[in-house]
């Protein structure tokens, strides 16, 4: 009878728990994260990854997100608090959306983090740290100049380091000799890759090693319909043979290309990678890797499209994932109760913040920002920012305009090139509600109050936007559904701002309560 109830528990269990899962290894499905990490790299420390992404002129720059699982992952750091090479990240005599902090690449060597990454202005740059969470140097110039793009470094067996990049606007590999130190090249450089017909718009390279063949990881043909190839060469010189190993065959991924290779503690092998995802960015994307002849197999083992040479394979739905411990309520943070000292790992500004015209601790449990002179929102200090983390999700704030003087403009945007919002505007005495898109205006309620709740939804590529006065029991819809789009390399982000027209003078300030973020059907 003990038998017989012992077999019937284990077939229950069997039917409720998979093999896979029961061993540790539950299926996942793409995307990895529905989040605009774009260009990312990813490295395994321990039984800890970590990955990084470029970030443009938001800062804090270069976040660093960590996972065990290569699925789940959280923000534990970023590496720039601000980007001090040119005074137009502090937007003085201009500004540097879609410039700044382009491809980055991680690494570790000799118990050092190294963070490598290029400004197509000002050049290529590398910061350390003896921890993952910093603090991290200052960066220093590993070469200066302008039109540099996307760096990789690689420290050899022999102890030589080199570093490989492409030039703006994408276009041949080229390599140095590199300092043992990381942080000068040692020569003017040579090409090893230029094949405009074969591997046009060539970038993002990422260098590796596997059973004496170097290998270069990179993407070819561009952000939205390019596909990943892969270079081999016995020596680091060339030449190198290649073959394109994910492309979108007959799959609904577009582009999937970018990213870096990891291998798990137990020597299987992985491809992160983002696929562009119109408004919402470039979204990651995580495939299986196997070897076959030292050549890398990645994706859906059903052919993609044809190259001319080896078939190259699609991008995969769903997968069991790397055989490590699973970490399911792990998530990038979004929602912020603004009752630390410091602000979440989340938010990133538009530019170089202006420290002196925003705080945590003037009004505990608030984000207040004082509005600076400006002639529109992209001109504007301190628009904080987040990334969208789902297809679709509502966004609410609320916060309290008393403070607001004559002339300031604050609310809620999904900030962009042609951003949308809910804008209170003071004029004189009075304070009115509008939603803005691009130059156009819909006029919305005067206010008595000084508290509201202002939300933002988003269905795929569409926002809606509501208001509260009655602090959140009810919310009005204010227009019609305005579109998201794709800008400065960067997906659409909910946005918190405040600025003025009034020039000089004390601008007020507004005090924001708390963001919540949800995720939403659509």
């Amino acid at each position: 009878m003990r038998l017989r109830l012992l077999a019937v528990c284990v077939l229950i269990f069997g039917l409720l728990c998979p093999a896979g899962r029961a061993q540790g290894k539950g299926d996942y499905r793409n995307p990895v994260l529905f989040a605009d990490y774009s260009d990312p790299d990813v490295i395994r420390d321990g039984d800890n990854y970590y990955l990084v992404a470029s970030t443009f002129a938001f800062v804090p720059g270069l976040p660093i997100l960590q996972s065990n699982d290569l699925v789940h992952w959280t923000i534990v750091a970023h590496v720039l608090p601000k980007i001090h090479l040119d005074p137009k990240y502090d937007m003085t005599g201009g500004d540097r959306y879609g410039r700044g902090v382009w491809a980055p690449a991680l690494r570790k060597h000799n118990g050092l983090f190294y963070m490598y990454f290029p400004t197509p202005d000002e050049g290529i740059f590398v910061s350390t740290a003896a921890k993952i969470a910093g603090p991290w140097s200052d960066p220093v110039a590993v070469m200066a100049g302008f039109g540099l793009e996307d760096p990789c470094p690689f420290w050899d067996d022999d102890g030589k380091a080199y570093l490989v990049h492409s030039r703006l606007g994408a276009g041949p590999l080229i390599l140095h000799r590199m300092a043992p130190d990381g942080k000068s090249v040692l020569d003017e450089g040579k090409e090893i890759v230029r094949d405009p017909v074969h591997l046009r718009t060539l970038e993002g390279p990422k260098i590796y090693k596997r059973h004496g063949y170097y290998y270069i990881f990179a993407p070819y043909g561009g952000v939205g319909t390019g596909a990943q190839a892969v270079l081999r060469s016995k020596s680091i010189d060339g030449p190198y043979d290649y073959r394109t190993v994910l492309a979108k065959g007959k799959t609904d991924i577009n582009g999937p290309h970018q990213g870096g290779y990891i291998e798990t503690q137990t020597g299987e092998g992985w491809f992160l990678h983002f696929q562009s995802r119109g408004p919402h960015g470039r979204i990651l994307h995580l495939e299986p890797v196997r070897w076959d002849d030292d050549w890398p197999v990645m994706g859906d083992a059903a052919p993609g499209e044809k190259t001319g040479q080896p078939v190259a394979y699609a991008p995969i739905p769903r997968h069991p994932g790397p055989l490590v411990a699973q970490a399911d309520g792990q998530h990038p943070q979004t929602s912020d109760e603004f009752t630390a000292h410091e602000l979440g790992q989340q938010w990133e500004w538009n530019h170089n913040p202006d420290d002196a015209r925003w705080s945590l601790t003037e009004r505990p449990g608030y984000l207040r920002l004082h509005p600076t002179a400006a002639t529109s929102l992209f001109t504007a200090h301190n628009t904080l920012t987040q990334m969208m983390q789902d297809e679709s999700l509502q966004f609410t704030t609320r916060l309290d305009v008393s403070g607001l003087k004559d002339g300031g403009r604050t609310g809620l945007a999904m900030f962009e090139k042609a951003a949308s919002g809910l804008e209170v505007v003071q004029t004189g005495a009075v304070r009115t509600l509008s939603l803005f898109h691009d130059k156009d205006r819909t006029s919305g309620p005067t206010l008595t109050g000084a508290i509201l709740q202002l939300r933002v939804h988003i269905s795929v590529d569409k926002a809606s936007y509501s208001y509260s006065l009655d602090d959140g029991k009810s919310f009005q819809p204010l227009g019609e559904p305005m579109p998201i789009a794709f800008s400065w390399w960067k997906g659409s982000r909910p946005a918190l701002f405040a600025w003025t027209t009034a020039a000089g003078g004390d601008a007020g300030h507004v005090d924001f309560d708390w963001a919540h973020y949800q995720k939403a059907d659509q």
